[in-house]
């Protein structure tokens, strides 16, 4: 049995099967290893390396690897799917798992030797070792091209020396993709992308970031002082490590679509299910217009962003071009992410305030959605770049 939904610019979306089995897989998962741990892993701001080792052995943590490599060999369709039914729970191991799959995985995957992938591919797929990506700066946000980090070609070996911010898996994580000035500085062929792994003398982890939400996510700094890594670990050609990290960012705005896409209706089954028990005046508040609206423009708005994000994942196992499409899943589905954690905490009263209740959680971790991987502005910024140049 095949549900299909037709959008207005004529994209089919099916759910197969095979996309059923994957929704009650992670749901299981998540209900069993996730859901009783997230305000302890919250408070201690602990990252469970553990729970992400069982999800490797589902094969969640290499969704999109192809099984040569030893991953699911599943398409984008599965892994939003994952992403949703994650971050419906914990939004702290739905951007984990996120990261990994998409940024680490996915550059690689993309862009490495074949050599280069039977070497690494195997290891993250199965999630023996955790992996971290590193393109930010602390003075370099969103203007990656002024990037201060740099690698140095001598002999057989690359020596790196920098440092990356806002990290994911930066500490724990057993092998980063990482972005590296090898040309002149604001020259988008001055930058490569070279892979180092864990224990190589010279890379070290720095602070840790204290978060407002996804306190379970790990973020830190990556220090590189004179890091000597083979020159074979370069991904690519010298120079092409900016347009791989662009093309790379549009996948990883469908992940952070998806993440949002779980936050808000984990947020919103959460404030249906209060509304409905919840009585006060002898009713329950979920038959006051002022709540039944507010639940109203939240469903509203989950069905379009997950349009939008569908849309995107389609093209995107299509091959084709997807940079404004993603960028419009990512721009509307955090934004929707976050109206709808604050209304969910709205509709709680005084309980949504409160670390009881998960409201508030989904409330701070939806935040990171409208910020990580290209804030709103810059989605906005790509979305009227394509728009204008078509």
């Amino acid at each position: 049995m095949v549900d299909t939904i037709e959008n207005t610019v004529g994209y089919n979306f099916s759910v197969s099967e095979n996309q059923e089995m994957i929704r009650d897989m992670v749901r299981d998962f998540a209900e069993k290893n996730i859901r009783r741990h997230v305000m302890e892993w919250d408070e201690a701001q602990i990252f469970p390396v553990e729970v992400f080792k069982k999800l490797g052995e589902l094969g969640l943590m290499g969704v999109l690897v192809p099984e040569i490599y030893g991953g699911a060999g599943l398409g984008y369709q599965e892994y939003v799917d994952v992403i949703v039914g994650v971050a419906k729970v914990c939004g702290s191991i739905g951007l984990s798992v996120a990261a990994h799959n998409s940024l680490c995985t996915g550059h690689i995957l993309a862009f490495g030797s074949e050599e280069q992938k039977l070497k690494w591919l195997p290891k993250l797929a199965t999630a023996e070792w955790i992996g971290a990506w590193g393109l930010t700066e602390a003075n370099t946000g969103s203007d990656a091209l002024r990037m201060l980090t740099t690698a140095t070609l001598d002999g057989d070996e690359y020596v790196i020396n920098g440092a990356k911010n806002w990290i994911t898996h930066g500490k724990s994580g057993d092998i980063a993709v990482v972005m590296v000035r090898t040309g002149e500085q604001g020259d988008s062929k001055g930058i490569s992308a070279i892979v180092v792994e864990r224990g190589t003398p010279g890379f070290t982890a720095g602070k840790k970031e204290n978060k407002l939400g996804m306190r379970a996510s790990e973020t830190t700094e990556m220090i590189f002082d004179n890091c000597r890594v083979p020159a074979t670990n370069l991904l690519g050609n010298v120079g092409d490590g900016f347009k791989q990290a662009m093309k790379v960012l549009d996948g990883g705005r469908i992940s952070i679509a998806a993440l949002s896409l779980g936050i808000a209706q984990g947020a919103y089954e959460a404030a249906v299910a209060y509304a409905k028990e919840r009585h006060q005046f002898g009713q329950p508040i979920a038959n006051f217009q002022g709540i039944s609206f507010k639940l109203a423009d939240m469903a509203t708005e989950i069905e379009a962003a997950e349009l939008l994000i569908r849309q995107a994942a389609d093209m995107k196992n299509k091959g084709q071009k997807m940079t404004k499409e993603s960028a419009m899943a990512k721009y509307f589905a955090s934004e929707v992410a976050v109206r709808c954690a604050t209304e969910a905490v709205q509709i709680f009263g005084g309980y949504g305030y409160t670390k009881d209740f998960p409201v508030e959680k989904f409330y701070r971790d939806s935040k990171l959605c409208t910020i990580g991987e290209g804030t709103s502005e810059i989605q906005k910024i790509v979305i009227a770049r394509e728009i204008l140049n078509a």
